[in-house]
């Protein structure tokens, strides 16, 4: 195979870090990670952690003299005998840490299995044993060299993970007068750990430059395969202690029951409803010239629809930004008001239903063919990790969860395939339905939920007609205004990539918007100080997510 253009070979470490960022994720949401941020970690736990990562430096500093003995690249040379004399001063902060702190590491003699599975994995790429790899294919210097590449591909994602871990967690040393762990999360975020961190990728990137695609795919294998391990590193510390993640954790089936609500557009679906109803109507139209079928029903010709929705649809937007702005020219609330927010929202619920009436007087919705809207609903795409996070609920038989989605949406028949598409019939939907006759639609909506305060409603009657066996413990996911009453109603409020709209509107109303991460470190501190129902207290606190894999990761775990 002929070595692909370096253009197309560089930069492969920051490749494989954005591809693989959802096991980064997992393990900044670890109770291990939770609990050293927040300062709360027992010392017998850190004691433990110490002594396995001393056990990963030995490998690494064996892996560099492997790497080192590959290259035929005299400055890549220089380069790797740098790295490995860093790993060996870091061996000797170990050392410096234990006397300061008077461990005994003779206790923690023996490394776990999780630290043993990397290392192993690390020595055997050291050594050409890599899965796809013919030992023989290494023996020219040419091809050793190559094995350097793939040493650093299995070294890099363990430096590059503790450097972004040092780096989140270095933000809580600000508000602390003093922290258990001050020295420890200082050297994982400090310039010079940094900088060592890309000064492996940059090698890394060198060392692949004449690597063919077949070889890059290894690389990214390895890479993969030790974010893994190193995810299973960090699960692998024993924590003798409650924490406040993952939620599901501290949920007793026997006495709890969870209910998740969501929204559909752009939380779940990464585009709009309302647009692929519209396209689809656009599409199955009748062309000017066409004779339409008898005793069916008489639809616009396609060109005539496109230019209506259009015309809806801007219409739709220059009157919601208005009344946007109408709620902002209000005074700002000093507090959290909640009254006033709700007022506030029914102008546009208001608003929304007069949108909703323009649309079916329109007959833009007119003569779509139900099955083609099922096919449609099995092609919509969700967003990255969103339907692997229900899968994993659903599957769960002991969790006692129920998943409810409030949508405007005009058909839950779309949303109803979207979701069994990927194996999610259980799903309950609550959103408008498109009525049929002869399985095309007749252009009129049955409108159970179309604004803001038709989503809290259908909230409050769900959660109503939950027998009271058990204590519901409630988190509902959103994106946009319209969420904003069931966000602050349910227990925990998450709002992935939040819209600026939604930014603008809840802080006017003394709504606070805190990134869910530093949300929970501030909850291990309340719940470390004995305080077990640090989720279930009134709040006007929304926490921001930027993807599913958060959301996974609090709730579930990884």
């Amino acid at each position: 195979m002929a070595a692909v253009p370096i253009e197309e070979s560089v930069d492969i470490a920051r490749k494989c870090w954005i591809k693989f960022k959802k096991e980064s994720i997992l393990a900044l949401y670890t109770p291990f990670i939770v609990c050293l941020a927040s300062g709360t970690l027992k010392l017998e736990t850190f004691q433990h952690y110490i002594a396995q990562d001393s056990y990963f430096l030995k490998a690494f500093a064996k892996a560099y003299e492997a790497a080192e003995e590959c290259t035929d690249d005299d400055d890549a040379k220089v380069g790797i005998n740098e790295l490995r004399k860093n790993v060996i001063e870091e061996l000797k902060m170990h050392d410096t840490v234990i006397q300061e702190w008077g461990f005994d590491l003779a206790k923690q003699s023996t490394a776990n299995p999780a630290t043993v599975k990397y290392t192993d994995f690390l020595l055997a790429t050291a050594s050409g044993k890599i899965e796809g790899v013919k030992a023989a294919k290494l023996a020219t210097p040419f091809e050793r060299t190559k094995l350097a590449a793939y040493i650093l591909g299995a070294m890099i994602p363990c430096m590059r993970l503790c450097a972004y871990l040092g780096k989140e967690m270095h933000v809580f040393l600000e508000s602390e007068a003093t922290h258990p762990y001050q020295k420890w999360i200082d050297s994982y975020a400090s310039e010079g750990f940094q900088g060592l961190t890309l000064q492996n990728e940059e090698l890394l990137d060198k060392l692949s430059v004449s690597l063919t695609g077949e070889e890059l795919d290894v690389i990214e294998k390895l890479y993969q395969q030790a974010m893994k391990l190193e995810l299973g590193f960090f699960l692998a510390q024993p924590i003798d202690q409650k924490s406040v993640i993952p939620l599901s954790r501290e949920h007793s089936p026997a006495e709890h029951r969870l209910v998740i609500f969501f929204n559909f557009d752009l939380t779940c679906a990464v585009v709009d409803s309302s647009a692929i109803l519209a396209e689809l109507a656009i599409m199955s139209a009748p062309k000017s010239g066409e004779n339409q079928p008898e005793n069916q029903l008489v639809r616009m010709l396609s060109a005539d629809l496109r230019s209506t929705w259009e015309h809806l649809s801007k219409q739709y937007t220059e009157e919601y930004e208005q009344c946007i702005e109408t709620m902002l020219l209000t005074e700002k609330a000093e507090n959290f008001d909640y009254e006033r927010l709700h007022k506030a929202l029914e102008q546009l619920s208001d608003f929304e239903k007069r949108a909703n009436l323009r649309v079916t007087e329109s007959g833009v919705l007119k003569g779509m063919n139900l099955e083609d809207i099922k096919r449609a609903g099995e092609r919509l795409i969700l967003q990255d990790g969103c339907n692997n996070f229900f899968q994993s609920i659903t599957q769960n038989e002991q969790l006692n969860a129920d998943i409810h989605v409030l949508s405007y949406c005009w058909c839950g028949d779309l949303m109803r395939s979207a979701f069994s598409s990927g194996g999610l019939d259980v799903l309950n939907v609550h959103a408008n339905e498109l009525i049929f006759e002869e399985n095309l639609s007749t252009g009129e909506i049955v409108k159970e939920v179309e604004s803001p305060i038709d989503k809290v409603q259908a909230f409050s009657k769900i959660l109503n007609s939950c027998s009271n066996d058990k204590k519901n413990l409630t988190v509902y996911v959103g994106d946009s205004v319209g969420d904003l009453l069931c966000l602050l109603q349910a227990d925990i409020g998450i709002v992935l990539s939040p819209s600026l709209n939604l930014s603008k509107v809840g802080n006017h109303f003394g709504v606070s918007f805190i990134p869910l991460f530093p949300g929970i470190i501030e909850k291990q501190k309340v719940f470390a100080a004995g305080n077990s129902s640090c989720w279930t207290e009134p709040s006007s606190v929304l926490y921001t997510v930027s993807s599913w894999a958060e959301i996974h990761a609090f709730i579930l775990g990884s």
